[in-house]
């Protein structure tokens, strides 16, 4: 066997698809301790590589891919749009940066996406946010009692033995909630699906329940209700008969459009509520603010940064009017459409929107409970888009990516293309 042959071999291997899985995840979910403990070039040193492994892999695995159904169409088209508004971009250089850093999450999670399924893809996610969370715990233990002091260079205050708010090893109380909202329902997958045992899954799901509550994230409640309420959505239509699901579904989709309609009217009682009120008139008048740029150039934006970039316009403007130093619009959606215009918001909520209601779909009609995984996180980073604009980089962006890639997998029109072709007639069985 030559050395080439024997390259192909390992790249192509069961053994490499885990350990580049379980190495890549680390690194997204980590990117924020990666770079802090080393630098921005350390860590876009190792995505990089693990790109170029990715791709390699998919390379050798070729035979197993279809060329049709390697990437989401809307994701393709976003990542255009991307990058073509380096034509119009204040800052070039900068641009150019950040469309790599999405391209190379991407490739990240499309890798993933073609060489694991479902639940392996459950379970190596599972495996890495138990190590993380584990280490986040940890450090606060040792930052916040053992030695009462912070560990600033991770951003950890130390605020453990006072109740919180804790940050881990994310650098936010809002990213650590997003992250332990995601681990709980990786979780609960994982034992639903005996994945895992009781023993592994409780500990589990305790280690990230108590430090979502320790992360005192106002957004952690409002990801609570979202999933919580797309659970019980979604456990009703599956446990309907298939004759009455899709008048099921409607009439679960009227009921969620009334009550983010009432919710809309509430939303000063409900903001007064849960003590939010304060955060949301801030939040508020960034957007108003962003409102007023985005009529400035309303189709193509500003140019795409993903996270601001200290001094560069119109974010430094933004924040010489409110006096603050926001690093994002605390809104994904209105982040695309003060960089990427209407036309980018619009592919955006294609991406999500579309990849939400395949895998949805999806869920409704396929017996295993791991299929429901995929829509909850889904709804996870829509909600979350609405506080934070996690969705538009590093782990946010690699989720969405991953999930949308998932959905399409599963229910896409590139199926019926690949049907033609081979002669087999694309089907959804109930029973899978």
């Amino acid at each position: 066997m030559s050395a080439r042959q024997g390259m192909a071999r390992l790249l192509g291997s069961v053994e490499m698809a885990r350990a580049f899985t379980l190495t890549a995840l680390l690194a997204v979910f980590g990117s924020f301790a990666i770079e802090r403990l080393t630098s921005t070039a350390t860590l876009a040193t190792i995505v990089l590589a693990l790109c170029v492994i990715g791709t390699a892999i998919l390379i050798v695995r070729r035979e197993e891919l279809s060329l049709l159904r390697l990437a989401p169409s809307s994701l393709l088209a976003f990542l255009a749009l991307a990058l073509v508004s380096v034509i119009w971009t204040t800052d070039r250089g900068d641009t150019v940066f950040a469309w790599l850093a999405l391209l190379g999450y991407a490739v990240l999670a499309i890798t993933i996406g073609h060489i694991r399924d479902t639940l392996q893809t459950v379970r190596a996610i599972g495996d890495t946010l138990r190590v993380l969370l584990a280490l986040s715990l940890g450090l606060e233990i040792v930052s916040g009692i053992l030695l009462d002091l912070p560990i600033a260079f991770l951003g950890i205050d130390g605020a453990l033995a006072s109740g919180g708010p804790i940050q881990g090893i994310f650098g936010t109380r809002n990213m650590l909630g997003f992250i332990t909202v995601i681990a709980l329902i990786t979780f609960v997958i994982e034992w639903r699906t005996q994945s895992v045992t009781a023993p592994v899954a409780v500990p589990s799901i305790a280690l990230a329940g108590f430090l979502a509550l320790l992360s005192a994230s106002p957004t952690v409640l409002v990801l609570a209700v979202g999933v919580g309420a797309a659970t019980a959505a979604l456990t009703i239509v599956r446990h309907t008969a298939p004759a009455r699901r899709v008048v099921v579904q409607w009439v679960l989709a009227s009921l969620t459009t009334v009550t983010l309609a009432v919710a809309l009217v509430l939303r000063h009682p409900i903001i007064a509520w849960l003590g939010a009120g304060s955060d949301f008139s801030m939040r508020a008048d960034l957007w108003n603010r962003i409102l007023d740029f985005v009529a400035l150039k309303p189709l193509q934006g500003w140019g795409w940064f993903g996270p601001w970039r200290r001094g560069e316009y119109p974010f430094n403007y933004l924040n010489y009017l409110l006096d603050q130093q926001h690093a994002t619009a605390l809104n994904a959606y209105f982040d695309v459409l003060l960089q990427l215009g209407a036309v980018g918001l619009v592919l955006f909520l294609l991406l999500g929107g579309v990849a939400l209601v395949r895998s949805w779909l999806v869920a409704s009609s396929r017996r295993s409970v791991v299929y429901a995984w995929t829509p909850l996180i889904l709804v996870t980073l829509a909600v979350d888009s609405m506080f934070e604009s996690f969705t538009l980089s590093d782990v946010g962006w690699f989720m969405l990516v991953l999930c949308a890639l998932r959905a399409g997998q599963s229910r896409s029109w590139r199926e019926n293309i690949d049907a033609a072709q081979t002669g087999a007639i694309p089907t959804l069985r109930p029973q899978d």
